[in-house]
């Protein structure tokens, strides 16, 4: 599918996986709206992107649906319409369910699971208006498929977050809007810098791995939008352990445990 003239919107773009995404897709010659909860970081990923004439920084954040739907009614009246809605904003909580706080559990909700719902309402509201048609990508992760002991609270936003995109993928698909769920492993991004912390602090990662880089994920973000796929996993390799995980889940619990420090 090519790009050329179509309206793209990501949230959560003003750094890592969502600034490299705006970015590839303007250069493919796409409209694209830049949102983050801090304007001036917004406009400073716009600045390094590139392309003025063809995209816009706003203000938003996701928690408020009245914040989404400002942004919707902004991006109408800049580009007159949304062909692409991209759910990228998020961040992480790194503790042990026995000490997590339940109140920062639901904050967590809040941005990664709720706040994309309401983008994905609202991108399915105006692509229905413009006639049906038009794609939705939720960037989610390998721990939506993989639960990771001291991100568990992480790892069910990313889990209820595929669940939906796929569930929502079969109501839509006679209306031709497109659902992709986008699934990085581990990401060299300042993520696990800014996520936030509780009281255990332990990691679960195998320490020669580096991750892939945000660049990579956009490559894989635009693969699957071309290519109108269900689900993205980048990168590859990281098939081996979903099987493994579906297949011997003990035996993926135990190296997770060999690896918790």
């Amino acid at each position: 599918m090519e790009l050329q003239g179509k309206v793209v919107v990501v949230t959560g773009a003003s750094m890592g996986i969502g600034e490299a995404i705006a970015k590839l897709f303007a250069d493919q010659s796409a409209s694209v709206v830049l949102l983050s909860r801090d304007a001036a970081r917004a406009e400073a990923a716009r600045s390094r992107i590139g392309h003025a004439e063809r995209t816009i920084a706003l203000a938003c954040d996701v928690r408020h649906v009245e914040e989404i739907d400002r942004v919707v009614a902004l991006t109408l009246h800049h580009f007159q319409r949304i062909d692409v809605w991209i759910n990228n904003a998020g961040h992480g909580l790194i503790d042990s369910v026995s000490q997590v706080s339940t109140a920062a559990c639901h904050d967590l909700f809040e941005t990664n699971f709720f706040g994309a719902v309401t983008g994905m309402q609202a991108a399915i509201r105006v692509m229905r208006q413009q006639g049906g048609g038009g794609t939705i990508i939720n960037i989610s992760s390998v721990a939506g498929h993989i639960p990771l002991p001291f991100h568990a609270a992480y790892s069910a936003t990313k889990f209820a977050l595929n669940a939906i995109g796929k569930a929502a993928r079969v109501e839509l698909k006679k209306e031709g809007i497109h659902i992709l769920t986008v699934c990085p492993g581990y990401v060299r991004t300042d993520f696990g810098i800014n996520a936030v912390r509780g009281r255990e602090l332990k990691q679960v990662r195998p320490q020669q791995v580096r991750g892939v880089s945000a660049e990579r994920v956009a490559r894989a973000t635009l693969n699957g939008y071309q290519k109108q796929k269900r689900e993205v996993i980048v990168p590859w390799t990281m098939h081996v352990p979903l099987k493994l995980y579906q297949l011997f889940p003990s035996l993926v619990e135990w190296g997770m445990g060999r690896m918790t420090g």
